[in-house]
């Protein structure tokens, strides 16, 4: 009886020690599995996802893509004859075009905003005021930015002799070559004067077309230098400089593109159509 009893509880004992190891093997592999869940959910963050860029610069929905072959080129033959002055492209496309003057606005947010959202813009740069700047408009063509021709020192053209504004426009393209490897084939006349000596000096410099604006941007609001005062396909819009306290040209952009947008329109490369 005694023996009896004695291999009960010898049975037990083992019993005992043999759950409770096995026991034991459970809750060390606890802290491995733990370990998997934290590394899972590292790998698949369950926090809110980044917005889209369009929202995360202003806009309540995606630019429209631009078509892909433009109804109209207004492209010429440098040197054979004067250039054509255009404010706007005669398009049926529903487009138009962003531009950009003098380079003084160096905002490397800008360069995000025209990276993101794929944003067709001309930058038409003035020397003297680009100054040491030129490395940030190089970032800027390299996100897709186009560079053009606004002269070396910004003068007003019209009424100076052949060689004064031949000296301007060409020696900015000079300079455009020196930094981007290009001769720009579009040249705007600083504030929009110009007269046949300039479309003479232009084309003499490789210029193909001078390009002016019909409407331009402010740091409020569209303005529009003649015809009907609403956006319209082919519309060259200038934006313009922030030489005021006011929105920025992140901003003004921004605002302009919800109006591009309200009418109906998208934004297109302007060196495709000229």
């Amino acid at each position: 009886m005694r023996t009896r009893r004695g291999l009960t509880a010898v049975l037990l004992i083992l019993t005992t020690t043999t759950l409770g190891a096995l026991s034991g093997c459970a809750q060390s592999v606890d802290p491995i599995e733990r370990l998997g869940k934290k590394a899972a959910a590292r790998v698949h963050p369950t926090g809110p996802a980044e917005p889209a860029p369009y929202r995360r610069w202003g806009l309540a929905a995606p630019l429209a893509p631009a078509p892909k072959d433009p109804s109209r080129s207004l492209a010429g033959s440098p040197g054979t004859a004067l250039p054509p002055v255009v404010d706007r492209i005669p398009t049926a496309d529903k487009v138009v075009f962003l531009t950009y003057d003098d380079g003084a606005e160096r905002d490397p947010r800008f360069i995000d905003m025209v990276r993101e959202l794929r944003l067709p813009v001309s930058m038409f740069l003035t020397d003297s005021v680009v100054g040491p700047g030129y490395a940030h408009f190089a970032r800027l063509q390299s996100v897709g930015a186009n560079i053009q021709n606004h002269t070396l020192d910004h003068p007003a053209l019209r009424g100076l002799p052949y060689a004064g504004q031949r000296a301007e426009i060409c020696g900015q393209q000079d300079k455009l070559r020196s930094r981007f490897g290009l001769r720009p084939r579009l040249f705007r006349p600083p504030y929009g004067a110009y007269d046949t000596t300039t479309r003479r000096a232009a084309a003499d410099c490789g210029i193909t077309a001078i390009v002016l604006w019909r409407v331009s941007m402010g740091p409020t609001d569209l303005t529009y230098t003649h015809g009907p005062h609403h956006l319209h396909p082919g519309d060259v819009i200038a934006v313009a400089p922030d030489e005021s306290p006011g929105p920025g040209l992140r901003e003004r952009t921004t605002r302009l593109l919800r109006r591009v947008q309200e009418q109906g329109l998208t934004v297109a490369r302007l060196e495709d159509y000229v």
